[in-house]
């Protein structure tokens, strides 16, 4: 029996008997990013109505945004699942976010926040998120 498990010892033996500079180690790092394309709509209402702005969360859920709508090239209001309308404040001007009729956000975390994420237009400008305000209307009569 000793004999047949001879090979075995050996080949175990050469492996730790391998000089250090044989020996490589390789560290793989994966990350996952999600890039959403968000489409751009122009809504349409039967009455006119009047939005009023409140105060907003920090973070609204990625998957929560059906569609946006340009407010003007200072804003953008996400429309969501929830049927709430939440505007987001750029820190600047993006008059090249409805070039293409759309625009891409990225989230790590599933949550898009102000002050630490960006929008990104179609042809590649980017304006950071400075703030949400949550949306209410009013009916104008």
């Amino acid at each position: 029996m000793f004999l047949s498990a001879y090979p075995l010892f050996s080949a175990i033996l050469a492996l730790f008997a391998a000089p250090p500079e044989a020996v490589s180690v390789s560290r793989v790092t994966i990350s996952e990013e999600v890039v959403m394309r968000i489409p751009v709509i122009r809504p349409h209402f039967a009455w006119p109505i009047r939005w009023e702005e409140t105060k907003g969360p920090r973070c609204i859920k990625s998957d929560n945004i059906l569609a946006t709508a340009l407010a003007d090239d200072g804003s953008i209001d996400f429309l969501m699942r929830s049927r709430e309308r939440i505007r987001a404040r750029l820190e600047n001007q993006c008059p090249t976010l409805d070039f293409y009729g759309g625009l891409y956000l990225q989230s790590a975390d599933g949550s898009i926040c102000a002050r630490r994420d960006e929008v990104r237009s179609r042809i590649g400008g980017a304006c950071a998120i400075e703030r949400f305000r949550r949306m209410v209307p009013h009916p104008i009569r």
